[in-house]
């Protein structure tokens, strides 16, 4: 087997691996800030 046939069919072997290979989600963090609340009108003499 010649040296070029070697390395194709290695990475032919490796690139199918890598398409076959078991995806994992990223884990998702939401980060949760205070909620403000909104200042009242209360009118000018209160």
């Amino acid at each position: 087997m010649s040296s070029t046939l070697r390395i194709v069919m290695a990475l032919a072997v490796v690139g199918t691996m890598a398409a076959c290979a078991k995806k994992t989600e990223e884990a998702v963090v939401y980060i949760d800030e205070p909620v403000s609340v909104e200042p009242v009108y209360t009118g000018k003499y209160k």
